[in-house]
């Protein structure tokens, strides 16, 4: 992930939803309603619900689950 000084993405991606496959990203946005359900840098897991349409989520995800995520046309920043 290389985002610069200023804390502005240099880059953005999109994500599929995996339970397993990790997708490292700064930062992500949502383009459909929906919940989000991620696992942190850290290691949590945690479903942010109803994130509303054009949402972005200023946190550091290694991985969107598939389980519990019914949000779609998800982008990561990097």
């Amino acid at each position: 992930m290389s985002i610069d000084r200023a804390g502005i993405a240099s880059d953005a991606f999109a994500i599929t939803p995996h339970d397993t496959n990790q997708q490292r990203a700064a930062a992500l946005y949502t383009g459909s309603g929906g919940n989000i359900a991620v696992k942190t840098e850290d290691g949590t897991t945690v479903t942010f619900a109803s994130a509303a349409a054009g949402t972005t989520l200023p946190i550091k995800v290694l991985q969107v689950l598939a389980t519990g995520t019914t949000a779609s046309n998800i982008l990561g920043y990097r």
